[in-house]
C-alpha cells in the first residue's frame, strides 16, 4: 500500500505556480481591466437593448424581474468578454499598453 504522507507534498510543489515577473503581472493587470471594461460596456448594451422588451404578466414581471434581467446581462456580458466578445478588450488592452509605455 502507498504512504499518502510521502505523496502528497510532491504533489503540492508541482501545482505551485511560478512567479510572474512585475511586467507580467502589468500585462496580466491590463488584460483583466480590458477585460472588466468590455463586460461593463457589453452589459450596459445588453441592459439598453432589453429595456423595451414587455414581460408576460401570467408568469413574470415586478421589481424582482427587472433586478434579475439586470443581473442576468451582467452574467452574459462577463461571458461573452471572457469568450473574446466583439474586440473591445483587444483595443482597450492594447492602448492601455502604449500608455504605459510613454
Amino acid at each position: 500500500m502507498m504512504n499518502i504522507q510521502s505523496t502528497l507534498p510532491n504533489i503540492l510543489s508541482q501545482q505551485e505556480a511560478p512567479s510572474l515577473s512585475g511586467a507580467g503581472k502589468n500585462e496580466e493587470r491590463a488584460r483583466e481591466a480590458a477585460q472588466e471594461f468590455e463586460a461593463f460596456f457589453l452589459s450596459q448594451f445588453l441592459n439598453s437593448m432589453t429595456a423595451g422588451i414587455e414581460t408576460d404578466e401570467t408568469f413574470g414581471g415586478g421589481e424582482a424581474e427587472k433586478m434579475f434581467k439586470s443581473m442576468l446581462n451582467d452574467e452574459y456580458s462577463k461571458s461573452m468578454s471572457r469568450q473574446n466578445g466583439v474586440g473591445i478588450a483587444d483595443a482597450v488592452y492594447r492602448e492601455i499598453l502604449a500608455m504605459q509605455e510613454i
